[in-house]
């Protein structure tokens, strides 16, 4: 049989370039980065309960945060309560919705959305890591991500098939939309998210997605010292 094409970096440094600077610390060594496979994500699941996405055959551990995790669950619920009152169907998945984008390439959305037409027989798909490209990602930026990590992902989102990425970003309180890697609009607690040509109708104020987080804190002024 033919050896497996490995991804192969002789230091630790070229592997994490690779992965966009991503912390050490996300890096799972066992099996050794370029040789993981599908069955270790679920197996790493099911036995630790931890997500790791599958980046050329490395296990990346994602990012996650009780801020995060509560924007995501509204923004799903959100998507759900939408199709519900225009009457229509998609499958929407949270943050262990796993999804195959492309060979050796499985990514972890904090949601998703595919129109129903766009499913295989017009079903959920019955096996665990599907080979499907959303028409819609939501990524909840967390501080384990980089910026490099990120941009990597957008790129390889949009060559999938994916029409329309958002990347919500809890410390700035601003909503970035982007219709392919280089268009991109970016939103304030003034504006209105919208779900374009994927979701028509469907619109939530971006004051809305952060409301409960804490405030962040104002920057104090430095005492002035006596003379």
């Amino acid at each position: 049989m033919p050896a497996k094409s490995v991804v192969q970096f002789e230091m630790m440094d070229e592997l994490l370039a690779n992965l966009g600077g991503v912390s050490p610390h996300r890096i799972r060594m066992t099996p050794t980065p370029g040789t993981a496979t599908e069955r270790d994500v679920l197996r790493l699941y099911e036995k630790h309960k931890r997500l790791f996405e599958l980046v050329d055959g490395t296990l990346v551990e994602k990012g996650i945060g009780a801020g995060e995790s509560s924007i995501a669950g509204d923004i799903l619920h959100w998507i759900k309560s939408y199709l519900e009152l225009h009457n229509q169907k998609g499958l929407v998945l949270g943050e262990a919705g796993t999804l195959k984008f492309l060979k050796k390439l499985v990514r972890i959305p904090d949601v998703s959305f595919t129109r129903w037409d766009r499913l295989p027989g017009g079903k959920v798909p019955a096996e665990p890591i599907p080979d499907l490209a959303p028409d819609l990602c939501v990524e909840v930026l967390s501080k384990a991500n980089t910026r490099l990590e990120m941009e990597r992902k957008l790129k390889e989102y949009f060559l999938a098939g994916v029409l329309l990425v958002w990347f919500v970003d809890p410390k700035r309180r601003t909503v970035r939309v982007f219709t392919s890697p280089d268009d991109v609009t970016e939103l304030t607690e003034t504006d209105t998210l919208t779900g374009g040509d994927v979701l028509p109708g469907f619109s939530v104020p971006v004051t809305r997605l952060f409301a409960d987080l804490e405030e962040a804190p104002k920057p104090t002024k430095p005492k002035r010292k006596k003379k």
